[in-house]
């Protein structure tokens, strides 16, 4: 296998190295900036005293368009040192996150859902979860993509397109980490999206109102006429009578022209953010038809996405003057507000079912993107196949969340209708690992990820869990009540659905020992007449008589311990049969319980 600590190592190098030349040339380039103005002042005072006015006004002109373009060549060489800075820290954390210490990625613990069907029991937000472990996503909708696509289960033709994109972007390595670095600097917000949507949805007010489209125009000349008289005919306490028209103007439409800007102001620095991203797709090339597909929705129309996007940003910054100390003189010269006030409409008007889709592509390349990095970390990780039969066939599935050098793979094969594993087996021996791995890897292949096995084939599944019921104060809750309500959810879901596999950790655990394995039998049996899948980790081995009678609806597995020397060994390794290894006494032992 590659050594892909070995690239990122050599990457982490030589970016920092770029960042730091161009940072020294930033550096240098800004003594001679400064020089440079103050040479031009010079000049142009000398032109305009042993010359003319009007020379003068050329060399001005000409300066100030001369300075203005190495203003941004120097600002863009800045832009390019903090651009290869990020690409030389996004390689370091790649570094630690393939010896899993991904804790500086965002763990998605906004997405927690403690009634989902399974995200708790399976860690799949919060720290050290599976969304932190694969999130390279720089924007809020970025994470809300991946968050669904690791929360939802994708159609076969879906996860076969995800597949294939993820197989394209695998090997592109600079474009991936240069598309990431481009949105290292996004800020953004979900609740200013929500705000951005509701303006989408706001009837204009402005762009449809011929009087007011007739004011932008008439007012500017109105104030340069009044502004003319005061100076050569009128006295200058006439002249304000001529701000009684758009003062008027302006007062009538102030509710209107607040209510756009406060749903559109915080929107002005995350749009160019989301320009910049949408570029970097644009200019690049792709052949799998999902990534073409995502592609074309920015370039259709004739029409640059990343263009039309950073116009709504300028529009909207050009609105956001009105914090400006004299937005109060542009409002009254000729206004200011109202003109891009109906700006932002017409650019509505053209643009109100793309934006949707634009921002839609852009989150789905970034949970793509996250979900290619995951697959080139892990090189040895598979893409599954997804099968018609009701049958999940594992060669070596692993925790995708464990070390490699420490991972314990299992092969695992189970029908998934009418058909039970019942998993036995000591404390602390493995069986809460091993269903979050089952569990895990399915919802890795549903979101059309590689998964961490040599070999897995499956149908389309969607997963329950109850392994972390707790009690709720805040409904006077028990825990064993509310792992009752949830049990009831599961049992619904099986008897409603074809496509559900459960995984259940220590069932009815709040009860006595009697009614737990009264409880547990019937549910057992409950779940095999509704066709029900899955697979019931217990410490009770009484269950285990029922594989007997079950008529192959029932497999017996366990998870041995041994004990050596007194102490205990853990090999973690599926077998089948009821457990036979007892640790209880051991592990109290070593705790310091006397036992007798």
């Amino acid at each position: 296998m590659t050594d892909i600590n070995t690239i990122y190592q050599e990457r982490v190098t030589k970016f920092a190295k770029i960042s730091e030349e161009l940072s020294q040339k930033y550096n240098r380039y800004s003594f001679i900036r400064l020089l440079v103005f103050f040479v031009a002042i010079f000049v142009a005072i000398f032109i305009f005293t042993q010359f003319n006015a009007l020379a003068g006004v050329v060399f001005v002109v000409l300066s100030l368009i001369g300075f203005s373009k190495f203003v941004a060549w120097h600002r863009a060489v800045l832009e390019q040192a903090n651009h290869h800075k990020f690409l030389s820290e996004i390689n370091q954390e790649e570094v630690s996150a393939l010896v899993h210490e991904y804790q500086q990625f965002g763990s998605g613990e906004e997405f927690i859902d403690p009634m989902h069907p399974n995200t708790v029991d399976m860690d799949i937000f919060g720290d050290y979860s599976i969304f932190q472990y694969c999130n390279r996503t720089s924007t809020a909708i970025g994470k809300q993509a991946l968050a669904n696509f690791l929360s939802t289960t994708a159609t076969e033709t879906e996860i076969l397109a995800r597949q294939k994109a993820i197989q394209e972007l695998y090997p592109k390595l600079d474009w991936r980490q240069h598309f990431q670095a481009t949105g290292r600097v996004t800020e953004d917000n979900a609740d200013h999206l929500k705000m951005l949507d509701a303006w989408l949805a706001d009837e204009p007010f402005v762009s449809n109102n011929k009087w007011l489209k007739l004011a932008l125009y008439f007012v500017p000349i109105w104030m340069l006429v009044g502004m003319s008289l005061s100076l050569y005919l009128l006295s200058w306490q006439l002249a304000v009578l001529f701000v009684l028209v758009p003062g008027i103007i302006l007062g009538k439409t102030t509710e209107k022209v607040n209510e756009t800007h406060n749903r559109t102001t915080h929107a002005e620095k995350m749009l160019s953010f989301y320009a910049n991203l949408i570029q970097r797709i644009e200019n690049e090339s792709f052949e799998s038809e999902k990534l073409n597909s995502l592609k074309v929705s920015f370039t259709a129309n004739d029409q640059k996405a990343s263009t039309q996007i950073a116009r709504l940003s300028y529009i909207i910054g050009q609105l956001n003057v009105r914090y400006n100390a004299f937005a109060a003189l542009f409002n009254l010269a000729g206004l200011w507000d109202l003109q891009y006030v109906n700006k932002l409409e017409n650019w509505k008007a053209e643009n109100k079912t793309d934006l949707p889709q634009w921002f839609a592509a852009l989150q789905e390349f970034e949970a793509l993107n996250s979900l290619a990095t995951l697959y080139y970390n892990n090189q040895d990780w598979i893409f599954p196949t997804t099968t018609p039969n009701d049958q999940l066939t594992g060669v070596q599935l692993g925790h995708p969340l464990i070390h490699r050098d420490k991972r314990i793979a299992n092969d695992f094969s189970t029908p998934t209708k009418a058909h039970l594993k019942l998993l036995t087996g000591s404390n602390m021996a493995g069986k809460s690992t091993f269903l979050r791995t089952v569990g895990l890897n399915i919802i890795l292949a549903m979101a059309g990820s590689a998964v961490c096995a040599k070999e897995l084939s499956l149908p389309l599944l969607q997963v329950y869990t109850s392994m972390r019921t707790q009690d709720a104060l805040h409904e006077s809750t028990s825990s064993f009540y509310a792992e009752l309500k949830r049990l009831k959810v599961i049992i619904e879901a099986v008897e409603q659905a074809p496509n559900i596999y459960f995984l259940l950790d220590e069932i009815l655990k709040g009860t006595n020992s009697k009614d737990r394995h009264t409880g547990s039998r019937a549910l057992i049996e409950q779940m095999i007449k509704s066709k029900g899948a899955g697979i019931i980790a217990t410490h009770d081995l009484e269950l285990g008589n029922m594989e007997a009678d079950s008529k192959g609806a029932i497999e017996n597995l366990c998870m041995e311990v041994a004990v050596e020397d007194g102490k205990l060994r853990f090999d973690y390794t599926l077998e089948k049969g009821v457990s036979k290894s007892f640790n209880a006494t051991i592990l109290m032992k070593e705790m310091g319980i006397n036992i007798q």
